[in-house]
């Protein structure tokens, strides 16, 4: 297909930049990256990365859509518990294939409308993190598209350096072309949930500290307009997938699904947007009050579970024109005063989120810059145009570094390269595998240009 100029943003709909997009099969990739230009090209999928990770300003977007339907995945080996997807495969297809035959992703983000292929890039993580880790520790092999045209199986015995660089190395060592993932086996398609009502920050710490290992999923949702003796008070919600026995009697097929959109926002929203301080509080309090001090056992759809702003259509919109910012961080176990005085920063401030979770990490895998590592993970939506925000957002990023924490590059729209060295310890073992295979810079993007990703390994 012939280059279109599209502008181009992130799900924050913030910084949009111009670029050549190309929709393309994947047999037509090797033309299209030999003809790139000096800005080179870039792979994008649904475009959920918050920031401008997606984005390759002046040069070449590359759009691989997969299929759907019965034909989002090739057959599950019932064996191997495994299954082969194209890389432009959102997981939301994926999912409607393969949960009727009792299967389900090792690992979901907080929204399904994500591909495989961007999954990977960003080493995506859900509420299992604790238990299961993110995707990169179940991609047993994949097919990585180099800079050069060739087409490179790999897997972690099998140019495991390469793998792992491309594991959470956002789409700059190559394109995805497929992957083979490993899956979970479920008995129905329903969640059991538990729900506590906490108090304050204190007592979320202690129930996810005491509690979590008994659960294969946890998230804290946070107010961060509650002050005082209130601070960071919670709703914990944590569960497993059911089983046959705990569904009622005439329950139907227990493997029963369907992804569902119940509204969506309209592409004009009235300036400043609908979410600010006054609304986003009388939400946050409502959320709080509905929920149940404690309440066992609930029956809860995956989609309800697992991605609940799915069922807003282009919720991001709500925050209007000027857009927002996601900020997420992890800090160390050991260092919840740190997740404190970032969250008393936040109060105090009056920066207003709607959305603000809180997961705990556990052991990290071998990615040089995948994002997770042992410890508190706090992710907050902000509204672009909030006062001082950019100032205030550097002077946590010291906090976080300061405490051994770093940020995620697939919320990121606004860290310095210097964070980024920081953070990320092992970038230059990243660089020297990415100047390996791909000399010339042919993957760039407006993410790379500003972290300063594009420079060369001193390793070299």
């Amino acid at each position: 297909m012939a280059a279109v100029r599209e502008r181009l943003h992130g799900w924050g709909r913030t910084a949009a930049t111009a670029a050549e997009v190309r929709e393309l099969a994947a047999a037509e990739l090797p033309e299209a990256v030999r003809t790139a230009g000096p800005r080179g090209a870039l792979a994008r999928g649904l475009g959920r990365s918050y920031g401008d990770a997606a984005q390759n300003s002046g040069g070449t977007v590359l759009r691989l859509h997969g299929p759907v339907g019965d034909a989002a995945a090739g057959p599950v080996d019932p064996v191997a518990g495994c299954v082969t997807v194209a890389a432009g495969t959102s997981l939301g297809d994926l999912l409607v294939a393969i949960v009727p035959q009792g299967w389900f992703v090792q690992v979901l983000p907080g929204t399904r409308h994500v591909t495989v292929g961007g999954a990977i890039a960003s080493d995506i993580h859900g509420k299992n993190h604790h238990v299961e880790g993110s995707i990169g520790n179940h991609v047993l092999s994949m097919r990585l598209l180099l800079a050069d045209g060739s087409v490179e199986d790999i897997a972690p015995d099998r140019r495991p350096e390469l793998f792992w660089a491309t594991i959470g190395g956002m789409g700059l060592t190559g394109v995805v072309l497929d992957a083979t993932l490993r899956l979970l086996p479920i008995e129905t398609s329903r969640m059991a949930v538990d729900t506590d009502r906490l108090p304050d920050l204190d007592a979320v710490f202690a129930a996810m500290t005491e509690g979590d290992d008994r659960y294969r999923y946890s998230v804290a949702w946070i107010d961060l307009l509650a002050k005082g003796a209130h601070l960071g008070r919670s709703v914990l919600t944590r569960g497993d997938h059911a089983r046959l026995e705990q569904l009622p009697p005439g329950s139907g097929d227990p493997l029963a699904y369907r992804s569902r959109q119940l509204v969506a926002v309209p592409p004009i929203v009235p300036t400043p947007g609908l979410l600010n301080h006054a609304t986003i509080a009388a939400f946050n309090e409502l959320w709080f009050r509905k929920a149940p001090r404690h309440r066992e056992g609930e029956l809860v759809g995956t989609g309800t579970f697992f991605c609940p702003l799915d069922l807003v259509g282009h919720w991001n919109r709500l925050y209007g024109r000027q857009g927002m910012l996601q900020y997420q961080f992890v800090v160390p176990f050991g260092q919840e005063a740190t997740m404190r005085r970032v969250i008393e920063r936040l109060v105090a401030s009056g920066t207003a989120s709607f959305l603000a979770v809180l997961k705990r990490f556990g052991v990290a895998n071998l990615a040089p810059l995948s994002f997770p590592s042992p410890g508190w993970t706090l992710a907050l939506d902000i509204p672009a145009g909030s006062h001082g925000l950019g100032e205030m957002l550097h002077e946590l990023d010291q906090v976080v570094l300061d405490a051994g924490g770093r940020h995620y590059f697939a919320k990121d729209a606004h860290t310095t390269p210097a964070a980024i060295r920081r953070g990320y310890p092992r970038l230059d073992e990243w660089r020297a595998v990415r100047d390996g295979v791909d000399p010339g810079r042919v993957w760039q993007s407006d993410l790379a240009r500003r972290l300063d990703l594009l420079e060369r390994s001193s390793e070299m």
